[in-house]
């Protein structure tokens, strides 16, 4: 095993345009099926070699964010050094990493999988592990880790993990709406397995997920007012439930022009579809005016690449 000074990977973050959540499973998890989004809102994660294990993190999002982010083993980029090692059947050596954020953390957005999918990345390239075509195989590490990996538009069964890519979709404009306070995924399931079980439906025994067929035409149709009241996500009313505020976030989007205002995968990030670029930024200033932290995005983007070796 051959080590190099240093590797930068890029990874992109995520949104579920279309989300449905199946049957709870005796696991505690659920059959989904989703329609990933990837953005142009990306984690880098460097990695070198190092005595004794480390995780720095910095970014552009908020300072009470950056510190939420673990440091130690449990971080998701140490533990996919060892998914490297296991897969390349060596033994993990000490890492040094450094992950720059731009991805909103517990957002709904896939931050930490797109860490783990660019440390997967990078790791494999500075130990020349050549498991580059195992790399997939890392569900373990997060639902959304194959995504990251893949990028583009795609659909996701299983766990989200059973991809198959969308071909010819054009670029898509979106604005979202930032929150200071996340939320816990397993808490939002939790809750729409209660919330199906106060209508009398048991959760073991919900609808098993679907995809939209229409969805994917309209995506290569290229036409937002075609894809807007296609959108849907499942999770929503669950973190409604337990974030009654985001409701009034969706309102003041539509209100101010987009197509379709939804919680992005179990939130709390609020996404907007709008017709283009100018849109966007137009509406993200409007929001920002009104006091929301928005940011305008688009997609599809690449999945997770090498960036830099030193």
């Amino acid at each position: 095993m051959s080590v190099s000074r240093s590797v930068t990977a890029s990874a992109p973050g995520k949104t579920n345009l279309f989300f449905t959540v199946g049957p709870l499973q005796a696991d505690g998890f659920h059959d989904v099926a989703s329609v990933y989004l990837a953005l142009d809102l990306r984690e880098e994660v460097t990695v070198s070699a190092a005595d004794d294990w480390s995780v720095v993190v910095s970014g552009n999002v908020s300072v009470e964010q950056l510190e939420s982010v673990p440091t130690g083993p449990e971080n998701l980029v140490v533990k996919g050094a060892h998914r490297v090692a296991e897969l390349a059947e060596i033994s993990a050596q000490p890492l040094a990493f450094e992950i720059d954020k731009h991805v909103p953390v517990a957002g709904g957005m896939g931050g930490g999988s797109a860490d783990a999918a660019a440390a997967l990345v990078a790791v494999n390239s500075l130990w020349n592990a050549g498991v580059e075509g195992k790399l997939f195989d890392s569900v373990s590490l997060g639902a959304d880790v194959p995504f990251a990996l893949a990028g583009g538009v795609a659909v996701g069964l299983g766990r989200g993990e059973k991809l198959t890519q969308i071909s010819d979709v054009k670029p898509l404009h979106l604005v979202l709406v930032i929150s200071a306070e996340g939320l816990s995924t397993p808490a939002v399931y939790k809750r729409l397995d209660e919330l199906r079980a106060a209508r009398g439906i048991d959760p073991t025994e919900a609808e098993n997920a679907m995809i939209s067929k229409a969805l994917i035409l309209a995506l290569q149709s290229g036409v937002p007012e075609r894809i807007a009241p296609l959108l849907k996500n499942d999770l929503q009313e669950a973190a409604l439930d337990l974030r009654p505020d985001l409701q009034a976030t969706i309102d003041a989007g539509l209100a101010g022009g987009a197509l379709s205002g939804f919680v992005s995968g179990s939130g709390p990030t609020v996404a907007f579809l709008v017709a283009d670029a100018n849109e966007a930024e137009e509406l993200a200033q409007k929001l920002h005016a009104s006091g929301h932290n928005a940011i305008a995005t688009s997609g599809p983007s690449a999945g997770a690449f090498i960036r830099e070796e030193d």
